[in-house]
């Protein structure tokens, strides 16, 4: 791990054990942390037991293993709670999971991927995780297509090089010809659709998210197994109910909608919002 020219060594090496345990599922050892890392264990177990100290850290007393503390939480939380999307989509996708039973999700883009923002799971659509805070490809995701909308193709080419639409499953979209035709078929629409594209047995519908400017902010998406998404029989109902909570989020954020055109009483056009 090199450090950033102008950057403080110790705050950098600090985050990235931090991240090192984000990204681990199970608690780990010193020594995962240091490969994990690239740091050297006692350079390691100093940083670790810093942090415990902080309580962005916890030991376990009995197996000696580490893992995120608490007090992250609280910091995750503090961040959420100022965030303009997460505090007005918040109670939207709460009551849209309720109603549907199904999973509700909201996303950002950052850089070349998804971040959840939040989401809610319904009875039809548990999961044994949180999805808050994670990350996902813009390119097999509905979610991520939705977000894609507000990009015009050079702009998802720069961010998104051929080599980086990796194919998760048989289904996955991994060249921009077909990139492009889902992006303009999600635009002329309203919505994006994902079938099987980043795990089998699973879809989504998902709708942009604009704020008071008309740019793409993020994205809302109903999601779960197939058996509960049912497109084929559920797909006229699942995007009107999407696109309206999109909508939602997006008016209380400010959007006014496109501009259009009226007349005049004396017959000249008129661009209003």
């Amino acid at each position: 791990m090199a450090a950033e020219p102008g950057s403080n060594q110790s705050v950098e090496r600090a985050l990235t054990v931090l991240r090192a345990l984000a990204a681990g599922r199970t608690e780990l050892r010193v020594s995962d942390v240091a490969k994990a890392t690239g740091l050297g264990l006692s350079t390691s177990s100093r940083l670790l037991a810093t942090l415990e100290g902080m309580g962005f850290v916890d030991r376990d007393p009995v197996s000696g293993l580490y893992r995120l503390g608490l007090d992250m939480v609280s910091l995750g939380g503090a961040v959420l709670n100022s965030h303009p999307v997460h505090r007005e989509a918040r109670q939207t996708a709460q009551d849209l999971a309720a109603e549907l039973g199904l999973g509700v999700n909201v996303a950002v883009r950052r850089g070349d991927r998804l971040f959840y923002l939040l989401n809610f799971e319904g009875r039809q659509a548990p999961r044994p995780f949180v999805l808050a805070g994670q990350y996902n490809p813009l390119h097999a995701t509905g979610l991520g297509k939705a977000l894609l909308t507000g990009l015009t193709g050079e702009e998802r080419r720069a961010l998104l090089p051929a080599a980086a639409l990796h194919a998760y499953t048989h289904r996955t979209v991994t060249t921009h010809d077909q990139l492009d035709d889902e992006i303009t078929r999600a635009a002329g629409r309203g919505y994006a659709t994902e079938v099987e594209e980043l795990a089998l047995g699973r879809a989504c519908v998902a709708a942009p998210i604009r704020d008071g400017s008309g740019t793409v902010v993020a994205a809302l998406s109903v999601s779960g197994p197939l058996s509960a998404i049912d497109l084929p029989n559920r797909e006229a109902g699942l995007v009107r109910v999407v696109i309206e909570a999109a909508d939602s989020v997006s008016i209380n954020l400010g959007y006014v909608g496109p501009a259009h055109v009226v007349p005049h009483q004396a017959g000249a056009p008129e661009v209003v919002s």
